[in-house]
Order: structure tokens, then C-alpha cells, then sequence
């Protein structure tokens, strides 16, 4: 089999062996009316961002995919909560997203009076053996009911 019959995107005439996919939001070249994709490492980052913030059953080709996140928006944060939610990602990633190994998931909870816990993700891309980190925001307040800013 020649190397240019293997299924392997190119952008800009670049290989990626690591994927290539719409960039997260879907966003388009206004010029030439193209969609914007990305690749490698901000591949995998943005699928993650993806992941995460969709919940099961909202995708109608595959009702299993997503991180179930938002399910645990009214529950008390404790030690409970943080095991929770770092089961829940870690069988997410390990579910859907092979490219990567978990290997940390924090918890910062200092602003979570302020409706926001900060959930950081380590992780190592098993192609070339890096390490990467993502900070997922988890908003436990609605934009809606965020304080207004009095000027």
C-alpha cells in the first residue's frame, strides 16, 4: 500500500498523524467560505473541551458520549464530589478519547463560592509521549444569575 492511500488528513500539505478536526466552536474562513479545522495537540485539547461539555444522550448518533458533568451541578462540594467528578472524566477520556492517558485530575474549589470550580486535567499524548494539561471551567451558576457589576 502506497503512503498516500492511507487515510491521514493534511493541512497546508502537513501529515497529521495525531487528527484533524473541525475547530471548537465551528468557525469559517470568511473569505474563502471553508470551514477551520485544527490539528495535532489543539486537535486533542479541543476535543476534550467537547467531551466534557456534552452530556449523554444529547448526540443522537452516538447517546453514550459526553462527560455527565452538569448532572452534579447542585451537589455539595466535598471530597465526594471531587472523586466523583475525577471518575467521571477519567472513564470519559478512557472511553472516547485514546489518544490520551490521564494522568492527574485537580480540583480548585477557592472560587466556588463565586458559582466556578476549576477542574484541571494532566494528561499525556501516548503518540509522542508529551505531556499536556486543559482547565475545564465547571460554572455552577447560569450566565443569568452571575452578580451584575454596578458602575
Amino acid at each position: 500500500m502506497d503512503i498516500d492511500q492511507i487515510n491521514i488528513k493534511k493541512i497546508d500539505g502537513v501529515r497529521s498523524f495525531l487528527g484533524t478536526g473541525w475547530a471548537f466552536p465551528p468557525d469559517f474562513n470568511i473569505n474563502t467560505g471553508e470551514t477551520l479545522v485544527v490539528s495535532d495537540f489543539q486537535d486533542i485539547s479541543e476535543s476534550l473541551r467537547i467531551l466534557f461539555s456534552v452530556t449523554p444522550g444529547e448526540r443522537v448518533t452516538h447517546l453514550k458520549y459526553g462527560c455527565d458533568l452538569y448532572a452534579k451541578i447542585f451537589e455539595p462540594i466535598d471530597s465526594t464530589f471531587e472523586f466523583t467528578v475525577k471518575e467521571m472524566i477519567t472513564t470519559a477520556i478512557n472511553d472516547y478519547e485514546p489518544r490520551v492517558e490521564v494522568l492527574d485530575i485537580l480540583t480548585d474549589i477557592k472560587d466556588y463560592a463565586d458559582g466556578l470550580v476549576k477542574i484541571e486535567i494532566i494528561y499525556r499524548v501516548r503518540a509522542t509521549n508529551t505531556r499536556h494539561n486543559i482547565v475545564f471551567p465547571f460554572y455552577k451558576n447560569e450566565g443569568t444569575s452571575l452578580p451584575e457589576e454596578i458602575s
